[in-house]
């Protein structure tokens, strides 16, 4: 299993078109057959700040998930336009 966390800054005046672009990905998202998990959060005392935690079945399903064209359509084509800040942990299960 694949895991790992995507953290992105955005401006204020970016907070709706983000809003809809992450609505979009993880919806489509959470339909792949290789995806466990795909949760983003918002920090708490930061809602400019999202977190999206994600795990893949495996490496394959990871590299359909960064090939499809909802991930074209609302990651790289939305949030990543708007992003000001992006950093990403990879994690390893241990149970």
């Amino acid at each position: 299993m694949i895991s790992f966390l995507v953290r992105m800054r955005f401006a204020p005046e970016d907070r709706e078109q983000v809003a809809e672009a992450l609505r979009r990905l993880t919806e489509a998202s959470r339909k792949e057959p290789g995806c466990v998990s795909y949760i983003p959060h918002e920090l708490a005392d930061d809602p400019n700040t999202i977190l999206i935690y994600e795990q893949y079945r495996d490496a394959e399903a990871l590299d359909a998930h960064r090939a499809s064209a909802h991930f074209r359509d609302y990651a790289i084509g939305g949030l990543y336009q708007c992003m000001r800040e992006r950093n990403t942990e990879d994690w390893n299960a241990l149970a």
